[in-house]
């Protein structure tokens, strides 16, 4: 008796330990993740539509710039050195003379008619000729070259300019994870919410778990990724965005969490990444939002405060309660030995109902009395006596 009273007292309680642990995904969903040492870098200019448009906006402004301003003085020196070469810049006062662009008299006036070319102003002070063959060549190819710079350098900017990373911005999650009851059974559960008016379309959710773990063989794993099932055998990882809904990952034999309790949580080395995705009803583009929570962030015993209310003719959300949460009784123990103590009561409770009912059928036979005829209809099995119109026939 004193062993087991030692063993359910409560021990001196330990300091709280600081973690320092390095998130693998921040709270506004950036990835802390660097790559270094890529030697390989030629690998970027295969994609080079993809790399200028992740590039920062400081830098895809300076090759914007940089794209047209070079092409431009690229061709207007081309123009130049046509105009040089022919002898057009020698003949400037003989109106007898037929240059190849009329009134070009210089690097400037080259490169002007470069950027009127190119850009098709056409201000109609500076016109080619046609005793010009290798100047309408020039021409031809400025204003092919020139169309796919713009297409090129347009298309990055508008690409950059609509990713769907700035609407994930607007879907919010809650500062905090919970873990209580539901339905008799212990839930992790986090809040997920949309700040716009305009849905996302065919939302879906998922959750990881990162931890570091060896191998049978002593193979250390850093970072290893576990999923953590909210519902898609179910179809609820499936969400209707409207209103802010709390996701649920109930711990089961099958979840990585099924021996943890209270305790062997706090002490655990985790990060759980939420992911949600779905498709902006705006503009039909894909679009993802992460979050992410370490251990001093999984809260055990608490539950999320209701931000729904039914005002007249709608339901408003009050997202100044979106991250509250408050306590409720939680037991402190692991979901195994929560789903053991369970199955222990019911085989209790299913033993004990036959006994009763055998103990009430003994006292109904003994208050008739030893020799009684309906003592006998009366089986002794735990089940009831036959009804009453079976018995007379």
């Amino acid at each position: 008796m004193a062993q087991e009273n030692a063993a359910f007292s409560p021990g001196p309680e330990e300091p709280p330990r600081r973690r320092g642990r390095q998130r693998y995904v921040e709270k506004d969903g950036r990835c802390n993740v660097q790559q270094g040492n890529v030697r390989e870098t030629y690998r970027y200019l295969t994609d080079l539509f993809t790399t200028l448009v992740d590039l920062q906006w400081r830098l895809s402004l300076l090759f914007f710039v940089l794209a047209y301003a070079l092409t431009w003085l690229f061709f207007g020196a081309i123009w130049w050195l046509i105009a040089y070469g022919r002898g057009d810049l020698e003949h400037l006062e003989d109106t007898a003379w037929t240059p190849c662009v009329n009134n070009l008299n210089g690097f400037v006036a080259a490169f002007l008619f470069s950027i009127e070319t190119e850009t098709t102003i056409g201000y109609g002070h500076r016109v080619i000729t046609d005793q010009c063959p290798e100047g309408i060549v020039l021409l031809l190819l400025q204003a092919i070259l020139g169309s796919m710079v713009n297409a090129f350098m347009v298309g990055c900017m508008f690409v950059k300019i609509s990713q769907p990373n700035k609407r994930a911005a607007t879907l919010v999650f809650s500062s905090h994870a919970v873990v209580s009851l539901r339905d008799g059974r212990l839930c992790l559960m986090f809040r997920v919410g949309d700040l716009r008016s305009s849905h996302i379309v065919e939302a879906s959710i998922r959750a990881k778990l990162i931890r570091s773990r060896q191998t049978l063989e002593g193979e250390f794993i850093p970072l290893h990724q576990t999923d953590l099932s909210v519902g898609f055998d179910t179809g609820d990882d499936r969400l209707f965005l409207v209103s802010p809904l709390v996701i649920s990952h109930e711990i089961d034999a099958a979840s990585p969490f099924w021996e943890a309790s209270r305790r062997a949580l706090e002490r655990d080395d985790f990060e759980i990444v939420v992911i949600l995705e779905g498709m902006v009803e705006a503009t039909g583009m894909t679009c993802q939002a992460r979050s992410s929570y370490l251990v001093d962030e999984v809260l055990w015993g608490h539950r999320f405060t209701s931000v729904l209310t039914l005002e007249d003719g709608f339901y408003e959300v009050d997202y100044a309660s979106f991250h509250e949460t408050f306590e409720v009784p939680t037991p402190s123990c692991s979901a195994r030995e929560l789903a053991e103590a369970a199955a222990r009561l019911d085989a209790h409770l299913y033993w004990s109902i036959p006994s009763r009912l055998d103990e009430k059928v003994e006292e109904e036979g003994a208050g008739e009395g030893a020799g009684g005829g309906a003592g006998d209809d009366k089986e002794q099995n735990g089940c009831l006596p036959p009804p009453e119109n079976e018995s007379k026939v």
